[in-house]
C-alpha cells in the first residue's frame, strides 16, 4: 500500500505542503476562500524545524499498531483492513485527546468544530478522495513522495549519496 515518505535533504520549510492540505479539509477547496472560513481549516501535516536548521514534514504514520486507536474511549478511530489507513470518524470524536496523548508522533491535532460547540481530534487521512495526497502534490522540491515502501526503499538505494532519508511511514 502507498503512504508518504520524506526525503530529507529535498525540504526546505517552505510549508506548501501543510497549506495545501489545510485548502484541502477546507469547506471551499480555494485558498483563497479558506482563509475566511471560521474555524480556520487545519492541516493534518505539520513542518518542524531541527536546531541544525533542517526542516521536515510530519503527519500520520498510519502505525501497524496504532495507539491512538486503543486510545480513542468513543471508538473514532479506526483501521481500514483493506488499506491499512489509519481513519478518525471526526462525527463519533468527543474531544477527550486520549489519542492526541498516546500518539509516540505527535501527529494528531485538535480542530475547532464549524458551529463552535467543541474541538475535535484530527489526523491525516492520506486524501482518500484524491489519486495523490494534496501534500505531495504540492511539494514542488520532491522532498514528499507517494509511492509502495518497496519503490522508496529502492529510490533510496539508487542515490546513495543522500546523507538523510527519513522514511515516514509504519
Amino acid at each position: 500500500m502507498k503512504r508518504v515518505f520524506v526525503n530529507l535533504d529535498k525540504c526546505l520549510g517552505c510549508n506548501g505542503c501543510m497549506i495545501a492540505c489545510a485548502v484541502e479539509q477546507s469547506s471551499a477547496g480555494d485558498l483563497f476562500k479558506a482563509i475566511s472560513e471560521m474555524p480556520l481549516p487545519v492541516s493534518r501535516i505539520e513542518v518542524k524545524t531541527v536546531d541544525e536548521g533542517g526542516s521536515f514534514p510530519l503527519q500520520c504514520r498510519h502505525c501497524e499498531e496504532p495507539y491512538c486507536i486503543d486510545a480513542c474511549i468513543a471508538g473514532a478511530i479506526r483501521k481500514d483492513p483493506e488499506t491499512g489507513l489509519v481513519l478518525s470518524d471526526e462525527e463519533k470524536c468527543v474531544g477527550c485527546w486520549m489519542c492526541v496523548m498516546t500518539c509516540p508522533f505527535g501527529v494528531i491535532r485538535v480542530s475547532l468544530l464549524p458551529d463552535k460547540k467543541g474541538k475535535i481530534a484530527v489526523k491525516c487521512d492520506l486524501c482518500q478522495d484524491r489519486k495523490i495526497p494534496a501534500c505531495v502534490e504540492a511539494c514542488h522540491t520532491g522532498a514528499l513522495l507517494f509511492c509502495e515502501v518497496e519503490q522508496f526503499i529502492s529510490l533510496v538505494s539508487k542515490s546513495k549519496g543522500d546523507r538523510d532519508v527519513l522514511l515516514n511511514s509504519r
